[in-house]
């Protein structure tokens, strides 16, 4: 029950933007002085969903919209496309969390890649409707591949470092509310 408690709630409520802020952070930093030949993954995305999809009240919805909105000012993207579909695709997520709760992991797995591909295609449409350079498609289509790669070490890094499970069917949090 101790896991369930207001203090926890807000603790991790508050770790989602820190996390964001280290991770934007170290994305930043000038490790490389020669241009990248690979796409990494996009692991604030992947931590995103995955907390979505996992505990939905950890990530609240202003939460995500100022973490990628941020993001997507720092890293030079068009303000508010990216934010607005992880955003939408995350509410997409905690509203089908119930529902994937009782799968396996797989299921998990595949419903983060259907969700993740799609804003990643609506993405790269609406640049290219809107005849903004989008970049190499390839890029794209390896980055979509390490991100869903990545997932399963996200998941994990986030379950053993900071708790952040599935809730049981059947769970209630510290008002008697249903998970």
């Amino acid at each position: 029950m101790a896991e369930n408690s207001p203090a926890r709630l807000w603790t991790l409520r508050a770790l989602y933007p820190a996390l964001a802020l280290l991770i934007i952070f170290v994305h930043l930093l000038p490790l490389r002085m020669l241009p990248a030949g690979l796409a990494g993954p996009d692991i604030l995305t992947a931590l995103t969903l995955a907390w979505a999809l996992r505990r939905p009240d950890y990530v609240p919805a202003l939460s995500i919209a100022g973490v990628m909105l941020l993001c997507d000012l720092l890293l030079q993207r068009p303000p508010g496309l990216w934010s607005l579909l992880v955003l939408l695709a995350a509410e997409f997520l905690k509203s089908r969390a119930r529902d994937l709760r009782k799968n396996t992991f797989v299921a998990e797995w595949l419903a983060f890649a259907t969700a993740l591909l799609t804003i990643t295609v609506l993405y790269r449409l609406t640049l290219a409707i809107l005849m903004i350079s989008e970049g190499m498609l390839s890029l794209s289509v390896i980055q979509y591949g390490m991100t869903v790669m990545a997932y399963p070490l996200v998941t994990a890094v986030s379950y053993i470092a900071f708790g952040v499970r599935r809730s049981a069917p059947g769970e209630y949090d510290h008002a008697g509310r249903s998970l």
